[in-house]
């Protein structure tokens, strides 16, 4: 885990978010705490994430969700040299179903 990131606020953050029970509380603890910009921003990264495991090409992932090809680099870095966390959760969305 990155020194960077890891922290006593980091950590309470991150204890907080796991509580969270479902969608509703966590749009209204989200809305809380970062602006929809912020929000929306985490959002597009995942939607990147996906689109990039599913082989789309930059410039269409630019298109269908407005982001620019750098944001789209930093995603395609995560996936290729991060810790796995959007492998994780992607692949936790589709076996729910909540990811087509």
């Amino acid at each position: 885990m990155s020194r960077k990131v890891k922290g006593k606020f980091t950590d309470q953050l991150f204890k907080a978010i796991l509580l969270l029970k479902d969608e509703k509380e966590c749009y209204d603890f989200f809305r809380d705490i970062a602006t929809v910009g912020e929000i929306k921003a985490l959002g597009q990264r995942l939607e990147v994430a996906k689109m990039l495991k599913e082989g789309y090409t930059y410039d269409h992932i630019v298109e269908e969700t407005g982001v620019s090809t750098a944001t789209i680099s930093r995603v395609k870095r995560s996936l290729e040299y991060g810790e796995d966390g959007y492998h994780l959760i992607l692949s936790r969305l589709e076996k729910e179903g909540d990811i087509e």
